[in-house]
């Protein structure tokens, strides 16, 4: 999915909805960690999309409390 569409769907999105989004993306997280400590992570890549999703939805989420 392309950054500015993502984009869009989460300011589209409540702050509940994006709480709820928030929570899913730090397990997976913790997992795909979890799963790279015991080398049975084949995409390493993706821990890095996470924390950069993880990063959005943050920034989404204080930029609607600003408001």
């Amino acid at each position: 999915m392309k950054t500015k569409e993502y984009l869009s769907e989460l300011r589209a999105k409540s702050v509940q909805e994006l709480n709820e989004d928030l929570v899913a993306a730090k397990k997976e997280l913790f997992n795909l960690r979890f799963q790279n400590a015991t080398n049975q992570l084949d995409n390493t890549s993706r821990i890095n999309e996470v924390r950069k999703q993880i990063a959005r939805i943050q920034t989404v989420i204080s930029s609607k409390a600003a408001n």
